[in-house]
């Protein structure tokens, strides 16, 4: 809760629950006393005005509640901000600060008419801020799974992660990493029906691989399907004609889904296979540019 948010929690004491944790990421840092606009600062901690601060480019989390902030607005407005914002200067041009963890807490404090807030200053690289700030948001649950997946392809794509070392950095699967990904094969707007939650993530994974997905998720919405009904009418919308390719048994078949599922969450991409017995195709889908740079870089054989 809102609340909980702006307690006090020192970081050398909490567990190291999501792979190297933002204590290997921040530092040992002490935030044992409440930190309002007239105490004694302690080391390391320092007060910056609002207006210096912005949010970090590329920043992963992109809704914000507004009863959510109004109430965590009211609890600084009565204690002051308790858990100091971690920034790192602006880059060059960009007067003031950047914000690393704590955005919400800022954005709090301008409803609350604050006029300065508690920092903790750090050097951090693109990749190192962007890494915390996904950690930041995934231990305190604030990522809607579209934005959670537009993260991993950002530091796939640009600062040459492989899922298996973001498995690592947040103590999720690869599948889990790759699933998320593959969401933004999805048409924009099942997009926003998943981040804002009209449908689940059950509900987006069964329309992943539909022919018309965007069609199915307004039926499930109308109809109120839930995600084992969602799964059935995902079946029947992508059912094979009649007429079979010659020998292609059944088991055949199923090999050949198993290995579209597996090449998809090994490149994080759309997978598809023809095959007719002795020969086929294969088929990448990709959702931005980026996605597209990074297959012709894999088959180029160069180093992402």
């Amino acid at each position: 809760m809102s609340e909980e948010e702006n307690r006090v929690v020192p970081l050398k004491k909490r567990p190291m629950g999501l792979g190297r944790g933002l204590n290997a990421l921040l530092g040992e840092i002490e935030r044992e006393q409440p930190v309002g606009e007239n105490a004694v600062l302690s080391e390391g901690i320092r007060m910056v005005a609002v207006a210096d601060l912005s949010p970090l480019k590329g920043q992963p989390r992109k809704h914000f509640d507004d009863a959510a902030l109004d109430e965590l607005a009211q609890s600084i407005a009565a204690r002051g901000v308790l858990q100091p914002i971690v920034v790192r200067p602006a880059p060059p041009g960009i007067v003031g600060y950047q914000i690393v963890a704590g955005e919400r807490r800022w954005r709090a404090a301008q409803r609350a008419q604050l006029h300065h807030v508690p920092v903790i200053i750090k050097a951090f690289d693109d990749r190192t801020a962007l890494e915390i700030a996904l950690i930041e948001n995934i231990q305190r649950e604030q990522l809607n799974a579209i934005e959670e997946g537009q993260t991993y392809d950002r530091l796939i794509t640009y600062y040459g992660h492989s899922q298996e070392a973001l498995g690592r950095i947040v103590n999720k699967s690869r599948s889990h990493i790759a699933n998320l990904i593959r969401l933004r094969d999805l048409p924009t707007q099942v997009q926003e029906w998943l981040a804002d939650g009209t449908i689940q993530m059950g509900h987006a994974r069964a329309l992943l691989t539909t022919p018309d997905a965007e069609a199915l998720a307004r039926e499930v919405i109308r109809r109120g399907l839930s995600v084992r009904q969602t799964e059935g009418l995902a079946r029947k919308s992508k059912k094979l004609p009649i007429t079979k390719p010659a020998k292609q048994s059944i088991e055949a078949a199923s090999d050949i889904a198993l290995l579209e599922r597996q090449l998809g969450d090994l490149l994080g991409l759309k997978v598809n296979i023809q095959h007719d017995g002795k020969s086929g195709s294969v088929t990448l889908g990709y959702s931005s540019l980026e996605q597209l740079d990074m297959i012709c870089q894999r088959l180029s054989g160069e180093r992402i």
